[in-house]
């Protein structure tokens, strides 16, 4: 941001805050795995904090610092000002600025997500590209956080009676479009109590700090109806889990970079070449896209999931969509990639994907022809003919394609990326040394 934008919007915050009688505001920003956190400062803090950033200690943000050097500053992005319409009454009101973490001599932390994701969109700028991105989250309401019972029975597209939540939904909605996120589509998905609703296409940073955005406002107003809200990739056996496909393009100031008039399929070499970029590293960046153990229990076949690293114009089966161009519509040439899951971490999913991209685009990889075939009807031997690999198959196999990544340590830095591996590591161990309900129920009663 230029000097001068900056002090628009921060005259533009004071102002707001004035007007509105905002007493409270909330500074966000995210820790390595994706988890939201939080401090208020009172109104009178504000100019000072939106000048040198409010000091705290980061020891204790999950892959943030060492004990030695604990002090960090956040420096809220004013542009990213919003009142929190469930905190706020006509009395008193409480806003939100996401922040990006620095040391407290002036350099920005290695680690800090937001600077992951803004360092490789410099990347793509210097390379002349936008990066534009509309991810559709899915997610269950529930009766409780302590069982997965649905609420109800409905399933893709449905209303009344079986859609208990459109009312929640609703609200959801409205409650989005006040914080200024703008919404395209919500609906009923097609397992039991499973909903979406679409965010409006934009850029990358913005998208990432609405990702975060959204999915505290979809928990905000499911508990304020008494239900509980998970974004918990794969809660319920026997039905569909909950993805975040992400559609996304790269754009060269105005044009749609993907967009080529003269191809067969309106595809550009650029886009070919994102394409290409995705599915080679498709297997290292998993680890990032689907970082929990859950997460490979959604990744599996007959749940719509994607689970071979295949791309394709219609099937939705693949790895990798490109939505069928229609006349005029240039600007919404895109790829979606379908493995990631609403539990990720957007910054750092965001960045990931982006770096397959642009590596593609730079070293010029070939794209193979698309799979418009059932991928899953094919036996092993079929698919080892047409070279087809398949995503990890669990965490522990996740980590270890990314712990051999290049791609990955480079994008993510080398702090931020040995955190991760330690943090992945751990999980897997403490999932692998558990006994599960279903080891009780096969073999202690034969065993």
């Amino acid at each position: 941001m230029l000097d001068r934008e900056r002090e628009e919007a921060k005259e533009y915050v004071l102002k707001t805050a004035k007007e509105n009688n905002v007493k409270f505001v909330r500074l966000w920003f995210t820790d390595i795995l994706g988890f939201l956190k939080s401090f208020a400062i009172t109104i009178d803090e504000l100019e000072g904090a939106l000048e040198e950033g409010m000091g705290f200690d980061g020891s204790s943000i999950e892959g943030f610092t060492r004990i030695e050097e604990s002090d960090m500053v956040a420096l809220p992005d004013p542009t990213t000002f919003q009142i929190l319409p469930w905190k706020s009454n006509e009395e008193v009101k409480v806003a939100r600025m996401f922040c990006d973490i620095y040391y407290p001599d002036g350099r920005p932390l290695e680690t800090d997500p937001r600077y992951v994701l803004k360092r490789t969109l410099k990347r793509a700028a210097e390379m002349g590209f936008t990066f534009y991105v509309g991810p559709e989250l899915e997610f269950f309401l529930l009766k409780s956080p302590d069982n997965p019972e649905p609420l109800d029975a409905g399933g893709y597209f449905d209303l009344t009676p079986l859609d208990v939540a459109s009312d929640i939904r609703r609200d959801i909605v409205l409650t989005l479009e006040q914080m200024g996120i703008g919404v395209e589509y919500s609906h009923h998905e097609v397992a039991p109590s499973q909903h979406e609703i679409d965010m409006r296409y934009t850029d990358a940073l913005t998208m990432a700090d609405n990702v975060m955005t959204y999915r505290l406002v979809v928990k905000e107003i499911a508990l304020k109806h008494k239900v509980y809200a998970t974004f918990m990739p794969k809660p319920i056996f026997g039905v569909n889990g909950s993805g975040m496909h992400v559609h996304q393009s790269l754009f060269r100031g105005d044009q749609n970079a993907f967009f080529d008039p003269h191809d067969e399929h309106y595809l550009s070499e650029v886009c070919k070449r994102y394409i290409a970029g995705l599915m080679r590293h498709a297997k290292e960046i998993t680890l990032i896209t689907n970082q929990w153990v859950n997460s490979y229990k959604r990744l599996v076949p007959g749940y719509e999931a994607p689970v071979y690293i295949t791309w394709a114009f219609r099937n939705r089966s693949d790895l990798i969509r490109v939505p069928e161009y229609k006349p005029g519509k240039e600007k919404a040439m895109r790829v979606e990639y379908r493995a990631p899951d609403p539990a990720c971490n957007p910054y750092l999913a965001f960045a990931v994907m982006l770096a397959a991209g642009l590596e593609g685009i730079e070293k010029g990889y070939e794209l193979p022809p698309p799979m418009e075939r059932n991928v899953y009807e094919m036996t092993d031997e079929e698919r080892a003919e047409l070279g087809i690999e398949r995503l990890p198959e669990s965490l522990q196999e996740a980590i270890r394609y990314a712990e051999n990544s290049e791609l990955v340590r480079k994008t993510l830095g080398d702090q931020l990326f040995e955190k991760l591996i330690e943090n992945k590591k751990l999980e897997w161990e403490r999932y692998r040394a558990q006994v599960t309900e279903y080891e009780l129920r096969q073999y202690l009663p034969v065993l």
